[in-house]
């Protein structure tokens, strides 16, 4: 018996000293453990807590405003109520959206793309589900936004564009990144994009003045639980964003209203310019859309019909169109003829109504013709068969030099994309494109500004402005442009007054080609300008025979454009103004637009001594 005992006892001590010795081990293990998580690598988890305790969340910074020349803003910003979500929190984003929409409409386009971003994006960044909330809806899920998981009420900022189709093609519009936005910018800004509503510029001045207009991002420091929810704000460790810079342009609001509102619904382009110092004070192009439509997403349905619209409403004709300027371009002729010395102003040209040149004839618009006309009779009534002589006289070399002089063929730096260079054409040119050598009556149709020749409503803005201040004049759009002023042209100031002269006949005495105008309609100013009618498609003699005989009875794309370039005053000209209608018929479609517009912007200007509106006298209209 107490041998047995022996041995239990024994064996008891075995196991004890066994276990104490596991349990010391276990307790120097544990002591090991805490003395590296409390010592050795206290400050790596500290950091680690406080990375938990702490964000910081990005400021997007206000966008710049655009600002028209009086300091009306035609670009700004407001506020938008919306709705975020982050895809990390809500888990499963299809229960997200189901629990979101008993408080909120979220249509199935809408989900789509929120399921669309989440797919493509990283789940810890926000996306929008739907801005531009009314209150009463934003206050609904604000409400109930402590059992949405993943969903967050937020108020940020939108573009908006308070003049809307006015505006439209100079502006542009802004959309949110995609990803090829997000490849090309700095590498740094790639945050910043990704934020939820930050929105970059994709057409017209807002992504020409992109890095103006932006601003830098600021972060907001914020102590959260352990659910992510904030506790507090600590805005004394954060820095705030830097709002973009304004943009001024030198764009006048209520011209440019105007303007679009004369050309109505026509496809057609407007210019305005003052005819000193260059700067545009309206550019328009009709028909127009609204720009609000696309910072938030256009529809597939709006952008079809805009796409498919045969008047090409997403076109800035006023910059990318070009046409052929037709009689405008006589002017440049003219100038041209009395510079090289190869005609005298008195000299006179019979015109019988056509020409005859090889086996080819040329036609007078007047097909009776004009009679006898020298200089000043031909610019006034625009005959055909005076040009086809002197742009003879001067060859196709003299020609292109004058009419590059005067800004056709040369593509103007306005600080947006799409200016358009046009073709001034020449021998070398026509052998280029079409292999083929240069012929008298290539010469003769650009004497008339057919043929070949392609001007941009803008370029015969220049054009113009530069006949009427014998300047170099250069376009600017923005205002703080450093432009020089412009040099003198050197052409001989006698030989522009006597151009200038047949254009105030143009419009100012009977006979002339817009003399139905009857003037500008101020008292004691007097314009000048010259009517253009390029022509689209020549209705041929079986045509004729058959009763096609009028512009009206052909098929809309194949009527002439019509054009009219013109200036007041005409004794001290400031302001000039070109307009182009598509398939107008001929230049009475762009006449009275154009005078209405120049009434408009010289009655506007005390210097151009007219304080005063007066009433537009009605025009007997005709087609050149």
């Amino acid at each position: 018996m107490r041998a047995d005992r022996q041995e239990q006892e024994l064996k008891f001590t075995r196991r004890a000293l066994l276990m104490g010795a596991g349990g010391g081990l276990a307790f120097l293990g544990l002591g090991a453990r805490l003395y590296t998580l409390q010592v050795l690598e206290a400050e790596r988890y500290a950091l680690l807590s406080d990375d938990n305790q702490f964000n910081f969340r990005l400021l997007p910074p206000s966008r710049g405003r655009v600002l028209d020349r009086f300091g009306v803003a035609i670009a700004d910003n407001r506020d938008s109520y919306r709705v975020l979500l982050v895809p990390e929190q809500a888990g499963n984003v299809d229960a997200a959206l189901d629990q979101l929409a008993r408080y909120m409409p979220i249509s199935e386009r809408e989900r789509a793309r929120v399921q669309r971003t989440v797919q493509s994006g990283r789940r810890f960044n926000a996306i929008t589900v739907k801005d531009d909330l009314d209150w009463q809806t934003f206050a609904t899920v604000n409400l109930h936004a402590p059992d949405l998981r993943g969903i967050t009420p937020d108020i940020g900022e939108v573009r908006a564009y308070p003049y809307g189709p006015s505006y439209a093609h100079v502006l542009g519009y802004v959309q949110s990144p995609n990803q090829d936005d997000i490849d090309n910018d700095d590498p740094d800004a790639e945050r910043l994009l990704r934020h939820p509503g930050f929105r970059v510029g994709k057409t017209g001045v807002e992504v020409a003045r992109e890095s103006d207009l932006r601003g830098a991002a600021g972060a907001l420091k914020e102590e959260v639980d352990h659910r992510g929810r904030v506790i507090r704000q600590l805005p004394e460790q954060s820095t705030d964003p830097v709002q973009g810079r304004d943009v001024v342009m030198t764009l006048d609001t209520d011209i440019q209203r105007f303007a679009a509102e004369r050309l109505g619904a026509e496809s057609a382009a407007a210019v305005v310019i003052d005819v000193q110092t260059g700067e545009l004070i309206a550019l328009v192009s009709t028909p127009s859309f609204d720009p609000n439509l696309f910072v938030g997403g256009i529809s597939s349905a709006n952008y079809s019909a805009l796409r498919e619209n045969d008047h090409n409403p997403l076109y800035n004709k006023s910059i990318q169109g070009t046409y052929p300027p037709g009689s405008t371009f006589k002017s440049i002729v003219a100038a041209a003829g009395l510079e090289h010395g190869l005609i005298d102003p008195s000299e006179t040209v019979r015109c019988t109504g056509s020409v005859r040149l090889g086996d080819r004839e040329f036609n007078c618009w007047r097909r009776n013709g004009h009679g006898v006309v020298d200089m000043r009779q031909a610019i006034k009534t625009s005959c055909d068969i005076y040009f086809y002589e002197l742009a003879e006289r001067l060859g196709i070399d003299r020609l292109e030099e004058m009419g590059r002089r005067f800004g056709i063929g040369q593509q103007f730096d306005l600080g947006i994309a799409g200016v358009a260079r046009g073709i001034m054409p020449s021998p070398q040119w026509k052998r280029a494109r079409r292999n083929e050598g240069w012929s008298t009556g290539d010469t003769y149709n650009t004497g008339i500004g057919q043929g070949f020749t392609l001007a941009s409503p803008l370029q015969l803005a220049v054009l113009t402005a530069r006949i009427a201040s014998g300047r170099e004049v250069v376009p600017t759009l923005f205002r703080n442009a450093m432009t020089p002023p412009a040099s003198h042209m050197g052409l001989s100031e006698e030989g522009m007054a006597l151009v200038r002269d047949g254009m105030r006949a143009v419009v100012e005495e009977p006979g002339g080609t817009a003399s139905y105008l009857r003037g500008i309609g101020i008292d004691g100013v007097e314009m000048a300008g010259k009517t253009g009618t390029a022509q689209v498609y020549s209705i041929s003699r079986e045509e004729r025979e058959a009763g096609v005989r009028e512009q009206e009875d052909l098929p809309w794309r194949l009527r002439d454009h019509g054009l009219f370039g013109c200036y007041a005053p005409a004794d001290n000209p400031k302001y000039a103004v070109v307009v182009v209608v598509e398939h107008g018929g001929g230049s009475s479609a762009a006449t009275s637009r154009a005078r209405d517009i120049l009434h408009r912007v010289v009655s506007r200007d005390p210097s151009s001594r007219a304080g005063v509106f007066a009433d537009l006298a009605p025009a007997d209209e005709r087609v050149l």
